[in-house]
């Protein structure tokens, strides 16, 4: 009986230390993952080699036994001669026969443009290295959303054309509304041939249930300082002079939106484009709201042969459930866009 004791006393203590050493394993994780989800991680990827073993693997896919073997050998010879040179030019300081850098950077816009977090990152990134020569590429994809989100987003894209950083913007689906307000900002916008570009215009829209809530017999109150501070609401009864400072101030956010594209493109005709209208990537070109015509894949290529390839993305470390609602609310998001592209215009 006293070994059953004393067996059971030792095993207590036994389950005792290993859930305290587990406890304190779990909060060493946990600040870990606080601090990345803190800082993020800035990801580098040499896009240029990726296309180059992309390229030899189709290369030798297409070849015998004995063609394989010849270009191995062929291959390595010529990896250990650029190595070796690559060694003697870092020993004696030559950089100059070393490429200019082409930075890559996608941005997938959803409407609150909260993407603009790891476009600042990026951003930061790239002009603390950025030489004079070297260049960026925007992949961009936005339907636009709110004016502050996208407003930050094409002030940091600005920050580049002010450092003298080349920029080139790629969309190959859509750049509207506020995506076209971060388009513009780019030196050169490449488009796809159907890529749907301009919407440069504002819009809002507002229920409003206070007939609903008075046949229930619901009142509601609302009570502000100053005469604008509320001009049109979601329960209230609405004035009229509410709806005219509504109208007024969407017509100003207009006009600071077609100003900032007259200033970043001065040869487009802002008052023909500026209707809130929407165009294909050709006829945007002949309006001047688009330089070429092409889809970022050829653009990326051509530019491989004048620049070392890199791509830069931040990436933010997201708890378990914030990435499931995230998945949540771009899924609806999208059923959404969706619905108002039925609604707005055929689709192919």
């Amino acid at each position: 009986m006293e070994f059953l004791f004393n067996y059971g006393l030792f095993l207590a203590e036994a389950i005792t230390i290993v859930l305290a050493i587990g406890a304190v394993l779990l909060l060493v994780i946990g600040l870990r993952q606080r601090q990345r989800r803190r800082k993020g991680e800035l990801q580098i990827t040499d896009l240029s080699k990726h296309y180059r073993e992309m390229q030899h693997e189709m290369q030798l896919a297409l070849m015998g036994d004995a063609e394989q073997n010849i270009w191995h050998k062929r291959y390595k010879k010529q990896e250990k001669a650029e190595a070796k040179l690559a060694r003697n030019r870092a020993k004696q300081g030559d950089a100059s026969s070393q490429k200019s850098r082409l930075y890559v950077m996608d941005f997938k816009g959803s409407m609150d443009a909260n993407e603009v977090a790891s476009l600042r990152e990026e951003i930061s990134a790239v002009l603390s290295v950025a030489k004079p020569a070297d260049e960026v590429l925007l992949r961009l994809e936005s339907p636009g959303g709110v004016v502050h989100g996208y407003g930050l987003a094409a002030s940091q894209l600005k920050r580049l054309r002010d450092r003298g950083i080349r920029l080139t913007v790629a969309v190959d689906k859509v750049a509207a509304s506020g995506g076209y307000m971060m388009a513009c900002v780019a030196d050169r916008i490449v488009a796809a041939p159907f890529a749907i570009i301009g919407s440069i215009g504002v819009v809002a829209q507002i229920p409003n249930f206070n007939r609903l809530l008075k046949r229930n017999d619901v009142d509601i109150e609302l009570h502000t300082a100053g005469a604008y501070k509320r001009t049109l609401t979601l329960f209230g009864e609405n004035s009229e002079q509410g709806r005219q400072k509504f109208q007024q101030d969407l017509n100003e956010t207009h006009q600071l939106f077609k100003q900032f594209v007259h200033d970043m493109r001065p040869s487009v005709n802002i008052e023909a484009v500026a209707t809130g209208e929407h165009w294909y990537g050709t006829q945007a070109r002949e309006k001047g709201l688009v330089d070429s015509i092409g889809t970022s894949d050829d653009l990326l290529i051509a530019e491989m042969a004048n620049h070392e390839v890199v791509g830069v993305r931040y990436a933010r470390s997201k708890r378990l459930l914030a990435r499931f609602t995230d998945s949540a609310a771009l899924s609806i998001e999208q059923r959404l866009l969706q619905l108002w592209q039925r609604g707005q215009k055929p689709l192919l």
